[in-house]
């Protein structure tokens, strides 16, 4: 089984392309959707919020409030840093045991979807490593419109990771998405066809 890693930065259109290739037919690992379920209340994630910060990052239904945690942790580098530590080990065991699942039912490929795969060293797990790029002044455009940030907000939300033009230099595959759709897709599907991945 061939094990893919796809990244990208906020804004870039990872989300786009991780539906096209499961539209594809192909298995995507959701890194994100493995730690939203994981900050359900007494998840493993939620109970780190908790113990860091207190039971004000909470809901009156004890969810977690999101954007609470994430004005604590975005503007505060060793903040962020400290938290990853704790959070990437739990994240990383639960995307293992899904892709031993997929292998189980017999996929030859699969894709992790992972927005941090070079910072949390999660590119050491697979066969080679895919980038959603898109020139940083697209990106910061389309996260003010998609999130209805200030210019300020959203350059402090792209700062928070590693940026584009580093990733380029680490991943094997390069995906430029400053076109339409279409346009993505005809990149992805190529790339599937020629063997590339």
């Amino acid at each position: 089984m061939k094990l893919i890693g796809l990244t990208g930065g906020i804004a870039s259109g990872k989300s786009t392309a991780t539906n096209i290739l499961i539209q594809a037919g192909y298995t995507v690992i959701d890194c994100d959707r493995i730690a939203w379920d994981l900050a359900e209340p007494q998840g493993e994630i939620w109970q780190i919020y908790v113990d860091r910060y207190g039971r004000g990052i909470l809901h009156a239904d004890d969810s977690l409030n999101r954007q609470a945690v994430a004005d604590i942790v975005f503007r505060d580098q060793a903040e962020l840093k400290a938290i990853d530590a704790l959070v990437h080990p739990l994240i990383k065991k639960q995307m293992l045991a899904e892709v031993r699942l997929a292998q189980e039912s017999g996929a030859t490929i699969v894709f992790l979807d992972v927005p941090l795969l070079f910072e949390a060293g999660f590119d050491t797990m697979t066969d080679e490593n895919w980038l959603i790029y898109v020139p940083f002044s697209m990106q910061k455009e389309r996260l003010m419109a998609r999130n209805g940030y200030s210019e300020s907000e959203a350059l402090r939300r792209i700062n928070s990771q590693m940026s584009l033009e580093e990733k380029k230099r680490l991943a094997d595959v390069v995906i430029y998405n400053d076109g339409d759709i279409e346009m993505l897709r005809q990149q992805i599907l190529e790339k599937m066809k020629n063997g590339q991945s």
